[in-house]
């Protein structure tokens, strides 16, 4: 193996390169990119006076196996400094909100939270969670993520607080979604334990595992929930792209789309605006729109399979008042599909990041979240959408579920086009058929990205660690 081809400079192309790097059976690795910045969805705006804004993802927890090997790369690659730890004791982490029927509903916290009937919730939650234990294990290979919670915990859970989840992780609507793509963990609990309460208690069979270093080790001692970097999320792909420049190993290509890809005996030749470049290996790291566009047509059983997997577009809009003009403290809230639909939620980001506020006085910094499963239904094609309109409908959403009436003192909108894969019914079985036929055919391709293990910033970093050890091995 002397040269591997990363396509995309998103997040999971970055890790893959980065593994890729430290692996001394890879003698070359070039990254292609066909935008002019790396990151992809992980985007910051840090503005003059020294506020930060998110136009992605904006805090990464640091749970499990995938966020302790995220904590490790950002040790390796120097960043520890600047890292803003959230502990579960912080306001954001205990005080989570639901917007139903038109007011805002805190959502229980721990056992006592539990025990107690809170609006909206007809019953308390540890009711459902008691029966949960006695419901028989389902007999479907795979079930969306509503029918699952449904038939395990009520309807009531599923309609307001999962419905409400799904749309804030995955911008996606839970009577579509898989559970055993989106939710592995509850999936699995029932089918080894019988039951998602045993198999949260019992554990529910071997993870990955990944042994911590000295920051993953540090965010277990203090208890951190999630957390950011100092001038936001989006200097992470920066360190890693200055990181992996400095390696001396990784050939960094911007505004540099793959155009097709042709399979010889001696490699991959692929096709570039100016030219062509060689490569051993691809590790295709692309959303599935442009990797389907570029595939050799023989392949085409695979092209089917990467089409096949559907995407939503997300509204971001991010406003700033000023002033301290929140009603409640915590890190945001959250609308079931049937009070908002074009609305998926609010996030408070001023309240788990205070230094990334203004340092010229007192400011409340928001971010609302429209669109998702749900964006041409409610707002038209996002080709055609105006921003102007986008934040009026999201300024609106401010002033009537948090009573914000006064005007924001700055606003940015940023339209996320096909950004969130939608993991629907039978999605593991797709990416099993796709790796399937790589495998059969021996073909010098791998998979990698949020189209396939998982849609947050540590599954799409991990599954560029595995694209690259499932080709050359364990790397150290």
């Amino acid at each position: 193996m002397k040269t591997v081809a990363v396509l995309g400079g998103g997040i999971g192309g970055l890790a893959a390169a980065y593994y890729l790097s430290k692996s001394v059976q890879v003698t070359k690795v070039i990254l292609l990119e066909s935008s002019s910045r790396y990151g992809g969805w992980l985007w910051s705006t840090q503005r003059s006076d020294g506020a930060v804004f998110e136009h992605g993802p904006r805090g990464i927890r640091p749970a499990g196996a995938v966020g302790l090997n995220t904590l490790n790369l950002v040790q390796d690659i120097g960043l520890e400094s600047e890292i803003l730890p959230v502990s579960y004791s912080h306001n954001s982490s205990k005080n989570r909100y639901l917007y139903v029927n038109e007011k805002l509903h805190k959502m229980p916290s721990g056992i006592w939270g539990a025990l107690q009937t809170v609006s909206p919730f007809s019953r308390p939650i540890l009711h459902s969670i008691a029966k949960e234990i006695m419901v028989k294990k389902g007999k479907e290979d795979d079930e969306t993520i509503h029918s699952f919670v449904s038939r395990r915990l009520g309807n009531e859970l599923a309609d307001i607080a999962i419905d409400s989840l799904c749309r804030g992780v995955f911008a996606g609507d839970c009577r579509k979604l898989s559970v055993r793509s989106c939710l592995p963990p509850l999936y699995k609990a029932e089918q080894r334990r019988g039951s998602i309460v045993l198999g949260m208690l019992l554990g529910s069979g071997q993870d990955q595992v990944v042994l911590p270093g000295a920051l993953a080790q540090r965010s277990r001692e203090e208890s951190w929930a999630q957390w950011s970097l100092l001038k936001g999320l989006g200097t992470f792909p920066e360190a890693i792209t200055d990181w992996l420049a400095q390696s001396g190993k990784v050939q960094l290509c911007r505004h540099a789309a793959a155009k097709k890809l042709h399979l010889s005996p001696s490699g991959w030749e692929i096709q570039l605006d100016d030219g062509t470049i060689s490569a051993d290996h691809v590790i295709s790291a692309l959303p599935a729109e442009p990797l389907s566009s570029i595939l050799p047509p023989p392949m085409e059983p695979l092209i089917k399979q990467v089409q096949e997997i559907s995407f939503v577009t997300v509204a971001v809009v991010n406003l700033e008042f000023k002033g301290a003009v929140l009603p409640v403290e915590g890190f945001g809230h959250l609308i079931p599909s049937t009070e908002d639909k074009g609305v998926l939620g609010v996030v408070y980001d001023s309240v788990p990041f205070p230094q990334h506020n203004s340092p010229e006085g007192v400011t409340t910094r928001l971010t609302v979240m429209m669109g998702g499963a749900w964006f041409q239904e409610v707002f038209g094609s996002p080709d055609k959408v105006s921003e102007e309109f986008l934040l009026a409908v999201a300024t609106e959403a401010v002033r009537v579920q948090l009573g914000v009436r006064a005007a924001p003192s700055w606003s940015k909108v940023a339209l996320q086009k096909n950004c969130i894969p939608q993991y629907y019914l039978g999605h593991w079985k797709r990416v099993e058929c796709m790796r399937r036929y790589i495998a059969e055919k021996s073909l010098p391709l791998s998979l990698a990205g949020a189209c396939y293990d998982g849609v947050s910033v540590n599954d799409v970093i991990y599954s560029g660690r595995m694209a690259v050890e499932n080709l050359l091995g364990p790397i150290t």
